[in-house]
Formats: C-alpha cells, structure tokens, sequence
C-alpha cells in the first residue's frame, strides 16, 4: 500500500508529466434528487470513499511544476472487459439473470446509481492523459443518462432478458 500511495511522488520525481487517479463518484456519499457537481460537498460513507478523497487531497500539493494531475470521479463502471467484475451492479443483475433467472433487489430499489460503460472510460482517461489547462483538475465522468434508480435498473435488465423476475425487498431501508 505505501509503494501505491508513494507512486505519483515517484512519478513526478522520474520526470513523468501527467498523471491520472481513478477517483469515484462515491465521494458524494447518499444520493439525492439532484445531480452532483464537483464542487458539492463530499460526503463519504465507505472506507472506499474515505480512500478517495485522501488520496485527491494528497494528491493536490504536487501539482504544477510540469506535473499536471486529474482525478477522474467515475460512475460505476459496467460493460464487458477482460477483468469482468459481477460486484458492480448492471453486471450483477445480468449475470445473476442470466445464472438464476431472477434478480433480487436488496434494497427498496430507491437509491441512485450512475453508470459508465468500461468504453466510455478508456475514453476519459484518454482525455485526462492528453488535456491542456489546470495542472489539478477533479472531474465527474458519467452522464445523466446512465444514471437509474436500483429498482429500475433492475426491471430494464428483466425486461431485455426474457422470462427474468425481479424481487425488490420493499420492506427494506433504503442503500445510502
């Protein structure tokens, strides 16, 4: 861990002049009505999170001086890859489908999720390698249009993949 914390620092000191974190949109904490825009208060409520925004806090005093960083707060990302990974939600739900013929919702569906196609974020990260400007920018990377409710998401997977229940746990509190 203190080798990864250490690489932008060694980065920088071996004359490397950009270097690019993979943040998250979890720094926000509980969702609500209305999207967020970097500059809206972090609230973070994970180790995850917490993990994050150390790091971009960290990350801030070593930039400039032809070292240029951007912190990309990425939505959840999904899609297929060759690391594929089925915690993350859109996979679960089509793995879990495809696998059991159901989905089940934990929560009461309510809470919100951004996401971004694995794509989309090779082309952030792109960006973020080639950009001109602030020597330290943080920039959320997702759309509105990703963005679904649980519930939702869940009864969209059901609806491509014929003959898929979903189970929402109505009685269950809300996933801040």
């Amino acid at each position: 861990a203190i080798a990864v914390w250490l690489a932008p620092w060694i980065a920088k000191a071996a004359g490397v002049s950009r270097f690019v974190f993979a943040s998250s949109c979890s720094m926000y904490g509980a969702g609500s009505d209305s999207f967020r825009k970097e500059t809206d208060t972090l609230n973070p409520l994970t180790a995850y999170a917490r993990s994050k925004v150390a790091t971009e806090v960290g990350l801030r005093p070593i930039a400039g001086d032809g070292f240029t960083i951007t912190s990309l707060r990425f939505a959840t990302a999904c899609g297929a890859s060759p690391m594929l990974r089925l915690d993350l939600v859109l996979n679960d739900f089509v793995a879990t489908a495809l696998r059991a013929g159901k989905i089940e919702v934990l929560s009461d569906g309510s809470p919100w999720r951004p996401l971004i196609h694995v794509e989309d974020m090779a082309r952030a990260i792109e960006w973020a390698v080639t950009r001109d400007g602030d020597p330290m920018v943080e920039v959320n990377v997702g759309s509105q249009e990703w963005t679904w409710q649980i519930g939702q998401l869940a009864k969209d997977v059901a609806g491509v993949l014929s003959g898929v229940a979903v189970e929402i746990n109505t009685n269950a509190a809300p996933d801040s």
